[in-house]
């Protein structure tokens, strides 16, 4: 009925991390700076979280940036011509 893909490659799921990663830390500093210029802890925390949900949204579905290059997989062999069944 739908073809959803529901794969990254190994490359995507790379820049997944790499992305998610760089917007956490960027969110904690921000957050940390924010938080101590006004003095609220809970600002940083608001910020961080804003920070944790943007990253979600970015990097958990398997949006096309993360399947531009997918495996080759070799041909599956006929049944029966397995090195195992010539033992």
């Amino acid at each position: 009925m739908f073809n959803i893909q529901t794969h990254m490659d190994f490359e995507g799921q790379s820049k997944a991390e790499n992305l998610s990663r760089f917007i956490i830390t960027l969110f904690g500093i921000v957050g940390l700076v924010w938080g101590a210029i006004i003095q609220q802890f809970s600002q940083t925390v608001y910020i961080l979280g804003a920070g944790f949900l943007l990253a979600a949204l970015l990097t958990i579905p398997p949006w096309p940036i993360y399947r531009r290059k997918p495996l080759n997989w070799q041909k599956a062999r006929p049944d029966g011509s397995s090195e195992d069944s010539k033992k």
